[in-house]
């Protein structure tokens, strides 16, 4: 994910997964700016990830709440049916290398969130609403012909609206899966976020457009991820990137290198998170327990620096007796870092979960 906006302030108890703005040179290189060194160029990729991706989706808007929602599908309507949720400032794309691997055994639904992908900006965003849309993509694209409630799998901010929608509307969703999904930020970060927050405590928030580049080479040598991590596996960090992206006018008139006109910029609404309604998004303080019917597993990132947060003893409204896996080798991204390996651990885990 990219991030060019510095974050507007949050509630102290809201939901907190947003990314933390950083200035170029705060970071190593091989974290602040991942694909510089291929020039936008496409790195090499490995035959399995070309095999994945020539299994392209059907790609679909499904209207909800007035808005026009990007979906991705795969698989034969009638088989039990699986909804992908991505992270913040993502896209719907962040599975199209994932997803294919389920497609023989489920009806397969991937959707880029309200605000998004190409998924239309709203005035404004609530966790209400990211599971009213949900169901909206589950029932418009067969994830219920299959006899039975649809899993949901969600990663980062998308987990944390899985787990919403598993608390909020348990009749939906026959099991929720949520893929390294944390509530607040890493604790290294969160003495330094509150110092920002406090130092524009008194600064009226502006809206702000995303920066436009002049070409596609110098917006990929600006995508990071957020929290910063390295991309472990950078031809699907690059995927990625490439589908973060759209082409829109230069300001001001500007002509670029090819004199076009057009520069790049990133697809997401860069107000999301002021325009985002956090507080009490659990039906309480979200760092509480709730009560949880869903059948729920959250499988994480071994290195991974969202989950940090709760293991250094930060109160969390995950269930106590929940299931959790871990994944060797990989940061908050496990879908770039190890993305066969979290293949393996769905597969396996949709194998034997949930019970009938």
């Amino acid at each position: 994910m990219a991030q060019d906006a510095k974050p507007a302030e949050t509630p102290k108890d809201a939901y907190d997964d947003r990314p933390l703005h950083a200035e170029p040179g705060e970071l190593p290189p091989e974290v602040q700016a991942p694909l510089a060194a291929y020039k936008g160029e496409p790195p090499p990729s490995p035959q399995w990830f070309k095999d994945a991706l020539a299994r392209e989706p059907k790609r679909v808007f499904v209207e909800s709440l007035g808005s026009k929602l990007e979906v991705l599908t795969w698989g034969e309507v009638g088989k039990p049916g699986l909804l992908f949720v991505h992270g913040n400032s993502a896209h719907a794309d962040w599975w199209s290398f994932i997803a294919p691997f389920f497609a023989d055994d489920y009806r397969v639904a991937s959707m880029s969130l309200a605000g998004m992908g190409a998924s239309d900006w709203r005035e404004r965003y609530s966790f209400t609403d990211f599971a009213d849309d949900a169901e909206a993509v589950s029932r418009a694209t067969g994830l219920y012909e299959g006899g039975q409630k649809p899993i949901y799998i969600g990663h980062s901010f998308g987990g944390g609206q899985v787990f919403f929608a598993a608390v909020r509307n348990p009749e939906r969703m026959r099991a929720a899966i949520m893929v390294d999904t944390g509530f607040g930020p890493p604790p290294e970060e969160l003495a330094k976020r509150q110092a920002q927050m406090e130092a524009v405590r008194n600064i009226p928030t502006v809206d702000r457009p995303s920066r436009v580049y002049p070409t596609l080479a110098a917006a990929l040598n600006r995508f990071r991820l957020m929290p910063p991590q390295p991309a472990g596996n950078p031809f699907i960090a690059d995927f990625i990137a490439r589908r973060s992206l759209k082409q829109v006018p230069l300001p001001d008139g500007e002509k670029g290198p090819d004199g076009s006109g057009e520069g790049w910029t990133w697809r997401f609404d860069p107000n999301m998170w002021a325009k985002l309604d956090r507080e009490r998004a659990m039906g309480g303080d979200p760092t509480q327990a709730v009560t949880v019917k869903t059948p729920m597993v959250h499988i994480y990132g071994a290195k991974s620096r969202i989950v940090e947060h709760r293991k250094s003893g930060a109160p969390s409204p995950f269930p106590p007796d929940m299931i959790e896996i871990e994944i060797p080798d990989s940061h908050h991204h496990i879908m770039i870092d190890q993305p066969l390996a979290l293949v393996a651990a769905i597969r396996a885990l949709l194998a034997a979960w949930p019970p009938a």
